[in-house]
């Protein structure tokens, strides 16, 4: 008689840095919600404070998404690049947002991933890390229109105090939803 010995298999996978189902879920859902909220409430707050603070619910879902799915530098480009292209629904100037995105959603990604190497990552570090995001998102869009159509003096003075509000606004609003996202995903730090 022959004696079976089996050995225990095991598998492995290669990671593959690409995003997952459920942060490409987040994501989706998201900006849904940024969308909606863009057309209803953000035209209802710029319309009330005259055009002075336009928020950018899209900028705030990619800020929240980064927040909680902790991409690395590339997948997060990819998350400002998908962003980019939902505002290119709603946008008066096409194709500055892929820019603006991309650039902001890594800067994003690198903000967080250095408060997480020093610790948890606080609501205290989501308003900062939102804050520069959209203020960094609002002046690349301003300097490319700018080198698109001119006027600097003019647009510079129309366009930076509402990046600043809205960079304030997109601050307060993420940090005052990342503690119940991430509990309602039931995630640690």
């Amino acid at each position: 008689m022959s004696e079976n010995t089996q050995q225990a298999r095991t598998v492995s996978a290669k990671s593959t840095d690409a995003l997952d189902l459920k942060a490409l879920v987040l994501l989706a859902i998201l900006l849904a919600a940024g969308f909606i909220l863009n057309f209803t409430l953000g035209k209802a707050i710029s319309t009330m404070s005259g055009g002075m603070i336009s928020p950018e619910f899209i900028i705030s879902a990619f800020c929240i998404t980064i927040l909680v799915v902790r991409p690395n530098i590339p997948q997060a480009l990819v998350i400002g690049l998908i962003s980019a292209a939902v505002i290119q629904l709603t946008t008066t100037s096409p194709f500055i947002d892929f820019a603006a995105e991309g650039v902001s959603a890594m800067l994003m990604a690198g903000i967080v991933s250095a408060a997480a190497k020093k610790g948890s990552v606080s609501p205290v570090t989501a308003a900062v890390a939102t804050f520069a995001t959209t203020a960094v998102s609002g002046v690349i869009f301003m300097v490319i229109k700018i080198a698109m159509v001119g006027a600097a003096e003019q647009l510079a003075a129309a366009m930076l105090p509402v990046i600043m509000l809205t960079a304030v606004f997109n601050a307060i609003l993420v940090a005052a939803l990342y503690v119940p996202i991430k509990k309602a995903l039931k995630l640690n730090d």
